[in-house]
């Protein structure tokens, strides 16, 4: 039997209701913060939280076992957050949060406000 497709989300808001546990308390944390450093487009797109400030900037994705952080520019960003791991295309990274581990708010909106910007300077990440 096929595996279903999960539908995406229908709002952010939708997606944050959906998670359980020590994950949505970890993205609600993520989302405040993120949500407090700057003015973001926040979007459901590739099925998770997406913020966008002149291109994508972040993302927040809960899994099954971790919550994602990423940055499209992360790879600037590790002088604040040394946990920031490099991979994928553009200058990704991301920090892989597990149950029991965090990452505080003002880190968070530290790491969400450089973001910005980075692409206020530099422009849209994904069309250099």
């Amino acid at each position: 039997m096929a595996m279903k497709k999960a539908v995406p989300a229908a709002s952010p808001d939708a997606y944050v209701a959906a998670i359980r546990g020590w994950r949505r308390d970890c993205v609600e944390t993520l989302r405040a913060a993120v949500r407090g450093a700057a003015a973001f487009d926040e979007v459901i797109k590739w099925g998770h939280l997406v913020y966008f400030a002149g291109g994508p900037v972040l993302l927040i994705r809960a899994e099954e076992e971790r919550v994602l952080f990423g940055f499209w520019r992360g790879k600037r960003l590790r002088e604040i957050e040394p946990r920031l791991k490099p991979g994928g295309k553009y200058e990704m990274a991301t920090i892989d949060i597990r149950k029991g581990e965090a990452l505080d708010a003002d880190t968070a909106r530290r790491l969400a406000k450089k973001a910005a910007s980075l692409n206020k300077t530099l422009g849209d990440p994904t069309k250099i």
